[in-house]
Parts: C-alpha cells; sequence; structure tokens
C-alpha cells in the first residue's frame, strides 16, 4: 500500500561572522533558521531536515564556539521543537550538544510531529580533530526512531565512509537514512542507499541536498541557485534484481497497471518495485508473483558458489592450502 511522506531538505549555507557568545548570538541564529524554515513549510512536509552542526558559527574560535554552545543550552533545539508542534512534521535538529560530564556529542535530535523529542543520534565515526580541539565523543549506536509513516535511522558526515554503520542499518532495515552533512560525499550517498536497500535524505551545508532511491536515483535535488527542495516519497518499495524475474515483472504489471511502478535506473540489474495500489502493499505483491528480492537471490549465488561441486577444483584446493 502506498506509504507517502513529503521530505523537505534544506543545504543551507552557515551562518556567517563572529557574534559574542552570548544570547544575541543565540537569537541571530534562532532568526535564521525562521527564515529558511519559511521557505518549506508552504509545502506542508511530514519531515524537515538541515544540515550537521546547523547552529554553529564557523569562524568562532573554539573558546568562543563552546561558550556559544552554553550560551544557547537547549534554546534552539526548543524553537526546532515549537517548528515541528505548530507544523505538525517531524524535524531533525543536527547540532553539537554538552552531555552531563562535560564532554561532547555531535548529534541529531528527532521532534516528532508534537514537538516531542524522540532521542538522538550520536556521530559514530567522528574526525580526529573534533575529539582533539572540540572535545567531542564518538557515538557507537545506530538508533531507529519510530515513525508514523516508517523508521527512520540517520549518518552524520564522516559516517559515509565507514561500513560498521552502514551494516548496521542493512541489519536493521530502515525505512529512511537521514543524512544532515558538512561533506557531500559523492557516489557514497548512492552508495549507501542501495546498500541499505533505503531512502535517503541528505542536507549538505552550502551543497545540492535531496532525496535518493533505494536504487540511487535522485527523485529530488535542491540547485546552484535553491538550496531547499521538497518532494513526495512513496516507502512501499522492494529492490528486485532483473534476473529470472522479468515474466513476473509482466505479469504484476499487466495485473496491477498504474497500481504498481517497476523503475529501471539502468546500468544496475537492479528494479525499485513500488506499490501505488491503496489496498495491497509491495510486499504481498512480490510474494503473489513470486519475484525474488535482490537479497535474497545475492544470498542463493553466494550458497552456489559455496557449495564445492560448483567451484573450480583447482583453485578451491590452492585457497584451501592459503588459508592454512
Amino acid at each position: 500500500m502506498s506509504t507517502c511522506v513529503r521530505i523537505s531538505t534544506i543545504g543551507a549555507r552557515a551562518v556567517r561572522g563572529r557574534p559574542a557568545p552570548d544570547s544575541e548570538a543565540v537569537a541571530r541564529m534562532i532568526a535564521h533558521w525562521e527564515g529558511r524554515f519559511a521557505q518549506v513549510l508552504p509545502d506542508e512536509p511530514d519531515l524537515i531536515v538541515v544540515p550537521e552542526c546547523c547552529d554553529r558559527y564557523p569562524e568562532h574560535p573554539m573558546a568562543d564556539r563552546l561558550a556559544y554552545y552554553r550560551e544557547r543550552g537547549e534554546q534552539v533545539g526548543e524553537y526546532f521543537a515549537s517548528v515541528a508542534k505548530d507544523n505538525g512534521c517531524y524535524v531533525a535538529y543536527p547540532a553539537v550538544r554538552e552531555m552531563e560530564d562535560g564532554s561532547w556529542r555531535n548529534s541529531v535530535q528527532l521532534f516528532d510531529r508534537d514537538g516531542e523529542s524522540m532521542g538522538h543520534y550520536n556521530k559514530n565515526h567522528i574526525v580526529v580533530t573534533e575529539t582533539i580541539e572540540g572535545g567531542i565523543l564518538a557515538g557507537c549506536d545506530a538508533p531507529l526512531f519510530e515513525c508514523d509513516f516508517g523508521t527512520v535511522g540517520c549518518a552524520i558526515c564522516f559516517d559515509l565512509n565507514f561500513s560498521p554503520i552502514r551494516e548496521a542499518y542493512i541489519d536493521s532495515s530502515p525505512d529512511l537514512i537521514l543524512f544532515p552533512s558538512m561533506y557531500h560525499g559523492g557516489l557514497m550517498q548512492a552508495y549507501w542507499a542501495y546498500s541499505c536497500r533505503t531512502h535517503m535524505v541528505t542536507s549538505i551545508c552550502g551543497l545540492p541536498s535531496g532525496v535518493l532511491s533505494p536504487t540511487g536515483e535522485t527523485l529530488a535535488m535542491s540547485t546552484n541557485y535553491v538550496d531547499y527542495v521538497t518532494c513526495n516519497v512513496n516507502l512501499d518499495c522492494q529492490v528486485a534484481h532483473l534476473d529470472f524475474n522479468q515474466p513476473a515483472f509482466r505479469a504484476l504489471k499487466e495485473k496491477y497497471g498504474p497500481g504498481v511502478m517497476i523503475k529501471d535506473p539502468g546500468y544496475l540489474g537492479s528494479v525499485l518495485v513500488t506499490s501505488e495500489d491503496d489496498e495491497v502493499s509491495s510486499e504481498e505483491m512480490v510474494r503473489e508473483f513470486e519475484i525474488e528480492l535482490l537479497d535474497d537471490y545475492i544470498e542463493r549465488s553466494l550458497a552456489h558458489r559455496d557449495d564445492p561441486t560448483h567451484q573450480a577444483p583447482e583453485e578451491r584446493d590452492a585457497a584451501d592450502e592459503d588459508y592454512d
């Protein structure tokens, strides 16, 4: 069954200047985000995502930055929560926060439609200078947030370079991954979306930001002129390989017509099967027509390869000797 969510992402540049780390600097930051949110709120999004460290003044020397963070406290977060509550949407708030022991975390806090905090994701793979210069410690978990449209995971900036957190999301299978960042990630964006079989929302400070499909296709992207974009995303989808499924795809399309989309991104060998039907889910559709999903096909292919009767004996024997 169609599970549509309207997503807005804002790739705004950081606020310039070195204001004194006092209440005026906090008020200036809140005013900045009031203006940015005003660009997407007319679209009535279900979810808004903004860049990593969204309320940081990058020109602050470290001592002033930490003083500003302490002055800021929860004030910017409370403003983000009010946006969520007043507009009935989820809002991601990526920011550096101080812990009770005086250490810091680079986090994403997600507010629900009532403006209540759903918890935090702490950046797992921090740049070494974040700790050495800023006292930021690494997170060690990859929690999922249970939203009314599906499950949401997060990754922040440097995280995109590391397999452990990506593999954690492969195992937990979120419907959506949020990627607030200072770094774009290039091909790693599509790689993550495809390997995790999930939609991915990117919000990159001063760079194109958008939404990618589970086959790595760009569904929407901000431009050099406009640093925000809103799009509708249907999360009710499955990734299947073309091999051995072609007759089933044709039969599926013949039965459901416009109620199913089978999107081929090209060159990948895999397609995205999306249900546009109000009564039948994509999972039910692929099961009805015995369509083998990509992960099942990969698992079957690995099992086939690992069967000794399917391996070249001279290479298998040499490999066994190498492992001994």
